[in-house]
């Protein structure tokens, strides 16, 4: 039996972290459980990370990561990661106008489960505008999603795409 380390396994290198949790070791565990507000990062903007030279990576059991926005990461024998993180997104006037143009050709489509769907969706999203003047980023993709995924002929409509084009604008 000895007391030496074996220094070549496991750590964790992160060159950029904005937001987020790590955790390195026995026993790790990260969460991340903030709530951020705008446009979510990474949208290509900032500088490449440039690993230092002579910078040895994480060995077996490591992580390496470059660049990270939010979220949780984990690395160890007991590792553990959670995100529960909500993005929060404005909502803006030109969302809120698509939104009443699709509602009001609404009534011409026959009821089903999946205008149900959508129905509610709309419904959240002018409720938080109204409350906080901000939506979770989920809502909107699901939106984006009930829109574009082909399940109601609603999809096709200019009002519609008005509402996707509006979501993809805040959403990236």
């Amino acid at each position: 039996m000895t007391d030496q380390r074996n220094d070549d396994k496991g750590g964790m290198f992160i060159g950029r972290m904005t937001g987020g949790a790590a955790a390195s070791g026995k026993g790790a565990r990260a969460e991340d459980r903030s709530e951020r507000t705008g446009r979510p990062a990474g949208d290509g903007q900032a500088a490449p990370v440039v690993v230092p030279e002579g910078l040895r990576m994480p060995g077996e059991g490591g992580m390496a990561v470059l660049d990270m926005s939010g979220g949780a990461a984990a690395a160890g024998e007991d590792a553990e990661a959670v995100d529960a993180s909500r993005q929060l997104l404005e909502v803006t006037p030109e969302l809120l106008a698509a939104v009443g143009e699709l509602r009001l050709d609404l009534p011409r489509f026959a009821r089903t489960e999946q205008l149900d769907a959508l129905d509610a969706e709309l419904t959240g999203l002018e409720e938080d505008a109204r409350a906080r003047g901000r939506t979770r980023s989920g809502r909107l993709t699901r939106l984006r999603e009930l829109l574009t995924g082909g399940a109601t002929a609603v999809g096709g409509l200019a009002s519609a795409v008005a509402v996707v084009q509006a979501i993809s604008s805040l959403t990236g």
